[in-house]
């Protein structure tokens, strides 16, 4: 599937999560894609020892998702996006383009789950999560609002350009401006906010 690709090339391919490591720092690819679930080394240590590196690759994990308890553990050892595995190839193939300009990838049912999984850890009443989710976003302007709902939606920042007639690099300054205001450290976060405060 990739290597069929123009603007891909394949440098490297591991049968196990260590060896995925040690091509990771000898090959030193733009992108891994890396399986969860792999022998000697599972991806997720993988992932953390690639992340490690002094230029480490960025990391799209494949998963089975829904049969995988380990997501949000991977999300903190490193990886720039999520991929379920029945995501059709032409889509693989966008977000490893996406993951390699540094733009994160989280597929929309991916966000949808892990929020899911999120709300449930917690057992803060509804409507006081929603009360206070409207009250962070009630310090936004109009804009960054549109913005944090377009990132709700699971929308990339290409997305969100076209949506809004913004360029991407205006939205990913909305997004970075996000970050701060909201208090949070990824798009995931904000997603939480926007669907806890029942705006999407």
């Amino acid at each position: 599937m990739l290597g069929g690709q123009a603007d891909l090339e394949v440098v490297g391919e591991a049968g196990d999560g260590r060896e995925g490591v040690l091509l990771g720092g000898s090959l030193r690819p733009d992108v891994v894609l890396m399986d969860i679930r792999m022998p000697v080394l599972d991806g997720l240590e993988a992932t953390r020892r690639l992340h490690r590196l002094a230029d480490p690759p960025r990391v799209v994990v494949l998963t089975t998702f829904d049969a995988d308890e380990h997501v949000v553990e991977a999300l903190a050892a490193g990886a720039d996006g999520f991929l379920l595995k029945d995501t059709p190839p032409a889509q693989i193939v966008e977000a490893l383009h996406k993951v390699a300009d540094g733009e994160p990838m989280l597929s929309p049912s991916v966000t949808r789950t892990l929020i899911d999984r999120v709300r449930a850890a917690h057992v803060e009443p509804a409507d006081d999560r929603a009360a206070r989710a409207q009250q962070r976003l009630a310090g936004l302007t109009e804009r960054e609002r549109d913005v944090a709902l377009a990132v709700g939606r699971g929308l990339s920042n290409a997305e969100i350009a076209r949506a809004l007639h913004l360029s991407v690099p205006t939205v990913k300054a909305h997004v970075s401006r996000l970050f701060d205001k909201l208090v949070v450290t990824n798009r995931v976060q904000i997603a939480i906010c926007v669907h806890d405060a029942g705006l999407v």
